[in-house]
């Protein structure tokens, strides 16, 4: 049985745990998503504590600690009975984690629930996940998928496949800076140096320890004076963190391979920062492995990467395949090939003296609009419950 949203019910609630100030692909997803929501109807948000400040046109907002998870759920389910009062028309999870939350609030006020999936939204190895929050998944009214694998995945775990859709991830269109790129590499002294660029939370999904040990020494055998800019940090936010840091890791695997010297790292940076080494690198290198019970339900920083005119260069798992456009916004190759790799590095750096290339990969690049994916949004949405605007 599903909800059946009256006339008198109006509004869009939106219940994550993925929102700023926490950091990640899924947090400027759904910052991204709720902004696009906006319309004539209001806007609801239970998120973690300081999404105020990242959510400024929303109607009501409730915060709850992020952590630990099960005082955030619980929490999370207070605060969405309580902004049920006001009788939205669709309840959406940003995640699958909220997913028993958005369909419970959404079922109690006579509304529709809705589940933005992500790929470990539905082969997280935990029991206790899998017997509980799956089902909730199922249940769900409509159910979004950030890219065909994450669809695939979720047709699998029992999602019906009339509720199931798939909608990528957007991004903001920039273009090639040659100023950032030349101010940049004159302030860090990188001149005209090839650089590589790894962007985002370190975690052993993203594959940058094999990438150092087996790939680096490769690069640096054609191009000695080659170095890679890491920006990110260990995942102290994730719901699934390890007791090692990835970035320790790193740093010995880079030491004992006696490449350290062609590595340098930063922490986490503001977008104007971001941007800069974007439009400064050569090659974005996004060395996802393929792990049980852990994926790369898409791969946002693909498409960012991108929309500045920059190549990535990944293994063909998960959602990439959805995020990399081949030959325009960069290669793919087969999942572990150490060897393609490195040679898919040296093609694009070869290519990265032609002015045309950047321009080619961000004009590509401007398939993944977010204004794109507001609307595709906005019209299953619409289709879902009549919601107006």
């Amino acid at each position: 049985m599903t909800s059946k949203a009256t006339d008198e019910n109006s509004g869009i609630l939106l219940v994550t745990r993925n929102f700023p100030p926490l950091l990640g692909g899924m947090e400027r997803l759904n910052q991204r998503m709720l902004a696009g929501l906006v319309g004539p109807e209001p806007l609801y948000l239970v998120g973690p504590r300081g999404c105020g400040a990242h959510a400024p046109t929303v109607t009501r907002i409730l915060e709850v600690p992020a952590s630990p998870l099960w005082k955030f759920l619980a929490r999370a389910l207070l605060a969405g009975l309580r902004l049920g009062r006001h009788r939205p028309r669709l309840v959406i999870a940003g995640s699958g984690i909220t997913a028993p939350v958005a369909w419970l609030v959404a079922k109690l006020n006579g509304a529709h629930s809705v589940v933005y999936l992500h790929g470990l939204d539905l082969v997280a190895l935990n029991r206790i996940y899998q017997l509980v929050w799956l089902p909730f998944i199922r249940r769900c009214d409509l159910a979004v998928a950030n890219s065909s694998n994450t669809a695939r995945l979720a047709t699998e775990k029992g999602v019906d496949g009339r509720r199931l859709h798939v909608v990528n991830p957007g991004t903001d269109l920039h273009g090639p800076d040659p100023d950032a790129r030349v101010e940049f590499r004159s302030v860090h002294g990188l001149g005209r140096r090839p650089v590589l660029l790894s962007v985002g939370r370190l975690t052993p999904r993203k594959g940058l320890v094999e990438f150092v040990r087996d790939v680096m020494p490769r690069v640096l055998s054609v191009h000695p004076d080659a170095v890679l800019l890491v920006i990110g940090a260990d995942a102290k936010d994730a719901l699934f963190t390890h007791r090692d840091s990835i970035l320790e890791r790193v740093v010995a695997t880079a030491r004992n391979g006696d490449v350290l010297d062609a590595i340098r790292f930063f922490p986490p940076c503001d977008d104007a920062t971001l941007h800069a080494a974007y439009h400064a690198a050569d090659v974005h290198v996004f060395p996802v492995r393929e792990l049980t019970g852990d994926v790369e339900g898409f791969g946002m920083v693909a498409i960012e990467a991108a929309a500045h005119g920059l190549p990535t260069i990944a293994y063909r798992t998960g959602g990439l395949a959805d995020a990399v456009l081949e030959g325009a916004t960069g290669t793919l190759v087969k999942a572990g090939d150490h060897v393609a790799f490195g040679a898919a590095i040296l093609e694009w750096l070869y290519k990265a003296g032609e002015p045309a290339t950047r321009d080619v990969c961000a004009d590509a690049a401007s398939v993944f609009a977010w204004s794109k994916f507001n609307s595709q949004l906005r019209g299953l949405l619409r289709r879902q419950s009549g919601l107006t605007g």
